[in-house]
């Protein structure tokens, strides 16, 4: 299908609200990487951002009878996942595919993929050779990287800024057109997303050239500099002293922090939070920011969630948000106002709590006709049921007016009892974006953990600039987990209306899921949303189950489980602690005194034959490494000596042996301390449990 750019009224740039558009250029568009004052303002030129990707192309109705499909790139699909055949397969199965074929002016600025075999061939302005012809993953995940020897540029420099996980924020702007071709077998895997901006018809785009990377090479390294480390390389554009804050707010009152005047904008805004219960504090103390005498805030959220790494804290650093191990929360989303800023703490739960802080204003010249108010609203659904055959429509916002989706958390809590991914995995359900006209979803997405870009449910904690998994309990993916994503190089304008959702789409039937998220947006004065007050109910904490058990289901199943602190037969130095997080509520601890200490297991083995074994362990600031022998023999933890230790975080994971061939009897298994960091005094080991998988 092919799409033309879209008339809109050009409104001028972000710095004097009237002054001409300048042309757009690879060194343009990578300057908005870390250019949050732009936000602020619709953008001029206008443009809309679109998506194509490899979702189910039968989900063409909502509410339909295929909404939910989800063959979405691993092959055979019953409709192919492209917008047209270019060339029908040959003997061997290859044909060519049209990914997208767009109208310029326009340009690509975000690629993701899970897994996509074959090849590429990108062409602009309709020339008759590629502009880039390699392999698809390639070009989806490393855009930029086939371009930056010849430019004198170091791939380096570009790995986690411009490559972030499974996505590229590689901008190819183009002034006619961009046609994207793929050549493989619609039986392999072919996962993909491009997002592109289409911009009104005469705005003046320069198309890229591989050259690009070198005329821009300063801009490219300053951006990525800025991107690697946003805390300390981050220029602010203020020249006023940040005024600081402390306030104390009984529980069931509401404090006023900061109140300002006049036109301006906060630049930056840094809290943190101080109670005797900082969990619970971080969750139930809702921040107000109101704007312009309006009479609810425009940000409107427990504050731990508003800095996206909730529940609790969960360091990162991005480039609208960081968060420190000592609480320090700051934010660089750019918040304007006409006339007047005030800044609310309301205390919701039963303790005290102390809130300190500072601000950062800015002079700021509101413009009547576009500028825009930063607004974050927080929703929360708990004890809700997940299941493919029950998956359903989350609402992040629902929205009619004008405004800029720059944004994305979410915070779940998921109580599933399969100890793999391949049961207890909870983000399967697709992002379904319609803007304005839409009515299908102009961004159609793959699977939520590919919205956040990453890919195949993997529950390692990651930070990017753009995006991150900063909370992930486990095992796998059960537990508390937190995901973020920020649209700065790829927001989403939307002139009437915009709708978000994200399908709830587990891996088997979960009930009792606690679903949390924030979508980050500036908009128009007049826009109305779908947002209800935020009740109690709302902010109660939500709690794993205590005294889980492990499920010998999905991925787990033919599985035998064993506690820790049953199955124990020799070794010194343990004791038993409690934990909603262990299975059975129990962790059986181990303080080794010396590298080449043992602590010994017996579990009996029912069937002679292959067996996975798989051992769940705490990782936490305090876990040494171990290695493990099973009846007497080397048997290597996830291939060698497993590492134990984690920053700030505490954490349940498996670690596995190859398969083992195992006798039936008594099968011993001994842990062997190797030691750990030099800078924690009392190492030890975690043991929650033990299982057995028959082959």
């Amino acid at each position: 299908m092919r799409h033309a750019a879209f008339v809109v009224l050009a409104l001028g740039s972000f710095a004097a609200g009237t002054a001409a558009a300048e042309p757009i250029t690879t060194g343009s568009l990578v300057e908005q990487m870390v250019d949050m004052g732009r936000l602020t303002r619709r953008p001029a030129p206008f443009y809309k951002t679109v998506q194509y990707s490899s979702y189910d192309h039968r989900s063409a109705l909502p509410g339909g009878r295929h909404w939910f499909a989800n063959s979405d790139g691993f092959g055979r699909e019953p409709v192919p996942n492209f917008e047209a055949v270019v060339r029908a397969p040959d003997e061997q199965g290859v044909g060519e595919y049209l990914i997208c074929d767009v109208d310029g002016p326009g340009a690509i600025v975000r690629t993701w993929s899970a897994l996509m075999v074959g090849d590429i061939r990108l062409y602009l302005d309709g020339a008759d050779g590629p502009v880039f012809d390699g392999p698809a993953q390639r070009f989806l995940m490393q855009t930029y990287a086939d371009y930056a020897d010849a430019a004198g540029l170091e791939e380096e420099t570009l790995d986690g800024t411009f490559f972030q996980r499974n996505a590229a924020y590689c901008p190819i702007p183009f002034a006619k057109r961009c046609r994207i071709v793929w050549q493989g077998n619609l039986k392999g895997t072919h996962f993909y997303q491009i997002q592109i901006r289409l911009y009104e018809p005469d705005t003046e785009v320069v198309t890229f050239r591989p050259d690009d990377l070198k005329k821009y090479k300063k801009t490219i390294r300053r951006v990525a500099n800025i991107m690697a480390a946003p805390d300390k390389a981050w220029k602010y554009a203020s020249k006023e002293k940040p005024l600081a804050f402390v306030v104390t707010v009984p529980p069931g009152a509401k404090e006023s922090a900061l109140s300002l005047e006049g036109s301006k904008a906060v630049e930056r805004l840094a809290v943190s939070v101080k109670a005797d219960d900082l969990d619970k504090a971080l969750r139930q103390t809702q921040m107000y920011i109101a704007c312009d005498r309006y009479p609810w805030g425009q940000v409107q959220a427990p504050v731990g969630d508003f800095f996206g790494a909730a529940p609790g804290i969960n360091p990162y650093a991005s480039v609208p948000f960081t968060v420190t191990p000592d609480g320090a929360m700051t934010c660089r989303y750019v918040m304007p106002f006409e006339e007047t800023f005030h800044l609310l703490f309301e205390n919701r739960g039963d303790q005290p709590v102390e809130v300190t802080g500072e601000a950062l204003p800015v002079d700021y010249a509101w413009d009547a006709e576009r500028s825009m108010h930063f607004r974050a609203k927080w929703r929360v659904d708990h004890g809700i049921l997940g299941a493919g055959a029950y998956a359903h429509d989350m609402p992040y916002l629902v929205a009619n007016g004008a405004g800029l989706y720059v944004g994305t958390a979410v915070f779940v809590m998921n109580p599933n009892e399969v100890p793999t991914a391949g049961g207890n995995w909870w983000g399967e359900g697709d992002e379904k974006i319609f803007v304005d006209e839409d009515i299908r979803p102009s961004t159609f997405g793959t699977g939520s953990e590919d919205y956040f870009n990453y890919a195949w449910s993997s529950s390692d904690i990651f930070v990017f600039p753009y995006c991150g998994q900063p909370r992930n309990d486990g095992p796998a993916n059960r537990g508390f987990v937190t995901n973020h994503r920020w649209h700065i190089l790829d927001p989403l304008p939307f002139k009437q209306r915009l709708s978000f959702y994200m399908e709830l789409f587990t891996a088997e039937k979960t009930p009792g899921i606690s679903y949390a998220r924030i979508a980050y947006h500036y908009a128009r004065p007049g826009l109305m949303d779908d947002h209800v007050l935020i009740t109690d109910e709302d902010l109660r904490p939500p709690k794993l189950p205590r005294g889980w058990l492990p499920a010998a289901r999905g991925g787990a199943r033919n599985a035998v489980f064993f506690q820790a602190h049953e199955v124990l037969e020799a070794g010194e130095n343990v004791r038993v602690v409690d934990g909603d997080l262990w299975s059975a509520g129990k962790l059986c601890v181990w303080t080794p005194e010396a590298v080449g200490d043992e602590l010994t297991f017996v579990v009996p083995v029912v069937e002679a034959g292959k067996h996975d074994l798989r051992i769940g362990f705490a990782l936490n600031p305090q876990a040494g490494a171990v290695s493990l022998r099973v009846n007497g023999e080397d048997a290597k933890l996830d291939g060698g000596v497993a590492d134990l230790y984690v920053p700030y975080r505490t954490m349940l994971r498996n670690k596995s042996t190859r398969s083992l061939e195992l006798k039936p009897g008594d099968c011993t298994l001994t842990l062997h301390f190797e030691g750990g960091r030099e800078d924690v005094a009392e190492k030890s080991v975690g043991i929650d449990y033990i299982w057995l998988q028959k082959r």
